[in-house]
This record gives structure tokens, sequence and C-alpha cells, in this order.
């Protein structure tokens, strides 16, 4: 019998900067197709803009997944601010450390997004995914998120060009 790792999830802050940065690389070395930016321009942004991509403002909230101090889990919310689409929001960053998958973080990590939208008066969650990661789409069909459309030739990596499904979730 496997006993499951302790964890807790909680919105991250300026202090998480350096943590997020680093399991940001660790995701785009890990998954290079599933995170847009490559691994040299995710290094080459500045703490300054690291803490305010996870700043958590009336529009984006950033969560974290930790074992102790360690962050081992991430995921991003950020809603639209036009009036005429602010009913949408659109998740990002996703990613669990290969280490810890299996644990229950990412479902748990969407609870939170999913909590945290219906706070911000969220009507409905948009997400992209490669369409050849069929584990992170399963997932996300658990949860209720429906394929809407597949955009071809989405991400670039190398000579190699990746399609993405869009997805969504109707919360209200």
């Amino acid at each position: 019998m496997t006993t499951k790792r302790e964890f807790f999830i909680r919105p991250l802050d300026e202090d998480d900067g350096a943590a997020f940065k680093a399991l940001r690389l660790t995701a785009i070395a890990e998954s290079p197709t599933a995170i847009w930016p490559t691994a040299e321009e995710e290094a080459a942004r500045t703490p300054d803009a690291v803490r305010a991509r996870i700043a958590q403002t009336a529009s984006q909230a950033v969560f974290g997944a930790f074992h102790g101090a360690e962050l081992v889990g991430i995921a991003g919310l950020r809603r639209e601010t036009l009036a005429q689409v602010a009913h949408k929001a659109s998740v990002w960053g996703v990613f669990v450390h290969p280490a810890w998958r299996k644990e229950g973080i990412a479902r748990q990590l969407f609870m939170r997004i999913r909590a945290q939208a219906v706070e911000m008066g969220v009507l409905q969650i948009h997400l992209s995914v490669n369409a050849e990661n069929h584990r992170a789409k399963n997932l996300y069909e658990l949860l209720g998120f429906q394929a809407f459309g597949l955009e071809p030739r989405c991400m670039r990596v190398g000579v190699t060009f990746y399609d993405e499904v869009h997805m969504c979730l109707r919360l209200g």
C-alpha cells in the first residue's frame, strides 16, 4: 500500500519568486512541448518580472502546492479585464514536479483555481493543452472541461509543430 505524501496549496506571494522560476525551468526541461517560453526566455526573466507574474491581483492568482517549504506544483488563473469578456478566465502554467505526480496535486490545484474563479465572478474557465498530452487532457475532462477546438501548429519546438486542444469549463 502506497501512502500519499502531505502537501498544501496556497496562493504564491513575492517571496516565492525564486522557487516559482526554478519550478518553471524544471517544467520546460521536463515538458518542453507543454510550456510556451523556452528555457532561455524563462531564465531571462528578472526577479521583478517574476514577482509581477505571480502577484495576486483582482484579475490574477497563482497557486502553489508545497511539501513543507518546497514548491512542487503550480497553476495560474488570469481573468479577462475588458467588460464584455470579463466572465472568462484562463488557466496557465500548470505543472507538477515529476517526483510528485499521482499524489492528487493537479486535481487539488484545479479545485483552488475553480474556487478562485467563482470568487472572482468568472463564469467559464478556458485552457489549452498539447493535443498529444493525453494524461493532462484526461484529467481536464474528468474535471468537467470540454474541448471546443483544435489549433493546428500552435507551438513549434525545434522543427516539430504541435497542435493544442482548447477546452472550457462552464461555471454558471
